[in-house]
């Protein structure tokens, strides 16, 4: 089989702010940004990447998603527990400086030599989105 990962999901309550986390802070480039308000749906990805991206999108507005659900999530969400990524790079000091001088990326974890055997860091979207980077050795 010839199986590749396209796309991944992501949701954003604020999609200015999400996309400017994304772009300006991460360098991410924005393939594509549809609908109007808080409902878009903007795919971002990395540079020379085209066949791999994030589809930012509104949390939980398939009808078929009860009241109760939609709470669930947006609580979730609120807390930082509701969605995650891993991205790598090969400098992860410089990426984690450009993230911190780009704005308004919550700190979780500075890099740090993990004693599982990778180096990392963490940061929260404005979603409240994990982000995890890992640096590639």
């Amino acid at each position: 089989m010839d199986i590749s990962i396209h796309a991944s999901f992501l949701p954003h309550d604020d999609p200015d702010a999400s996309l400017a986390f994304y772009r300006d802070a991460l360098g991410f480039e924005v393939r594509s940004d549809v609908g109007q308000g808080k409902m878009r749906w903007i795919t971002v990805g990395p540079v020379g990447q085209p066949g791999t991206s994030i589809l930012l999108a509104p949390p939980a507005i398939d009808p078929g998603v009860s009241e109760d659900e939609r709470r669930i999530i947006a609580e979730m969400m609120a807390k930082g527990t509701y969605g995650w990524i891993l991205l790598a790079t090969r400098d992860l000091d410089a990426t984690f400086e450009k993230v911190l001088q780009a704005g308004d990326a919550e700190v979780v974890q500075e890099p740090t030599d993990q004693p599982y055997g990778i180096r990392d860091c963490a940061f929260r979207d404005p979603a409240g989105n994990l982000i995890r980077i890992q640096e590639l050795r």
